[in-house]
């Protein structure tokens, strides 16, 4: 029997930022606009995503690409070995570097062949890689977007791909290089907050850089936090209109203490972009 079920990935941190494992059932509750679910499904496991990288080949990424290079192979040696990918970099337009592998010496081959230039079309990047990932292998599905600002070549608009994501069932993730200078275009000082937007639509979150060394290191932290989830999941009201949008709050309690800790997790859904789950 096939019945519809509501999948909520849920990241547990500390107050320093770090992922918080261990937790059970009990320390989860959930409601769907205000009212308490029960959970019907627990996971902590590593099952396999499928994941989309969106990496930015704009001119401004001249001098960092190398370390996105880097970040990538980082991405990987952390990742489960069933996990499959696809990379999408862009500058005046999105390009697929990479559909569905699991090769990644043919994914950093092919990155090794790209030069930046351009403009920075980060908004249609992002349409794209949300797109393929409607037809992923892996019911689990997240991007990674790695910037350096916003954006200033796209045909999509920030309302417009927030609403798309906030309709996905995909975690989206950014490593941000904001450079500290006094220097900047206005869609380089938007960037900070529209990755954020952007990020926070579907429960992720945005990891900052100011140097481009530091690159690799937080590509590995996003790609061991992704692994780090909690999938909470329930049945939702079937009598709710189809197209409305529910809104979801998680809240976590630490049984070693007092001490809050932070859920991150996506806020909400629209039911008739539910895929359809099998009753475990």
């Amino acid at each position: 029997m096939d019945v519809r079920m509501v999948l909520v990935p849920v990241l547990v941190t500390d107050m320093t930022d770090h992922p918080v494992m261990g937790l059970e059932k009990h320390n989860f509750s959930l409601y769907q606009d205000g009212e308490e679910q029960q959970i019907g499904y627990f996971s902590t496991e590593d099952a396999p995503i499928s994941v989309g990288l969106i990496l930015d080949l704009s001119k401004s990424m001249t001098n960092k690409f190398d370390m996105v290079r880097a970040a990538v192979s980082e991405f990987f040696d952390n990742a489960n070995a069933e996990d499959d990918y696809f990379v999408i970099t862009f500058s005046d337009r999105p390009s697929l570097v990479s559909g569905e592998t699991q090769s990644i010496e043919a994914i950093q081959s092919r990155l090794a062949l790209q030069v930046p230039d351009g403009n920075t079309a980060l908004f249609d990047a992002i349409s794209e890689g949300a797109l393929r990932l409607r037809s992923a292998r892996y019911r689990r599905k997240a991007l990674l977007i790695v910037s350096d600002g916003g954006d200033n070549h796209s045909r999509h608009h920030m309302k417009e791909i927030k609403r798309v994501l906030q309709e996905s069932d995909l975690d989206a993730y950014a490593i941000g290089i904001f450079d500290t200078g006094p220097f900047k275009t206005l869609e380089e000082s938007m960037g900070r907050g529209w990755l954020s937007k952007i990020t926070d639509a579907t429960g992720g979150r945005v990891v900052a850089v100011a140097q481009a060394s530091k690159i690799p290191e937080a590509a590995a932290a996003i790609s061991r936090e992704i692994r780090s989830q909690y999938v909470l999941g329930y049945h939702p009201n079937a009598t709710s209109p189809e197209h409305a949008r529910r809104k979801i709050k998680v809240q976590v309690s630490n049984p070693a203490g007092p001490v809050a800790l932070r859920a991150y997790y996506k806020s909400g859904y629209v039911a008739s972009d539910l895929p359809a789950a099998p009753l475990q």
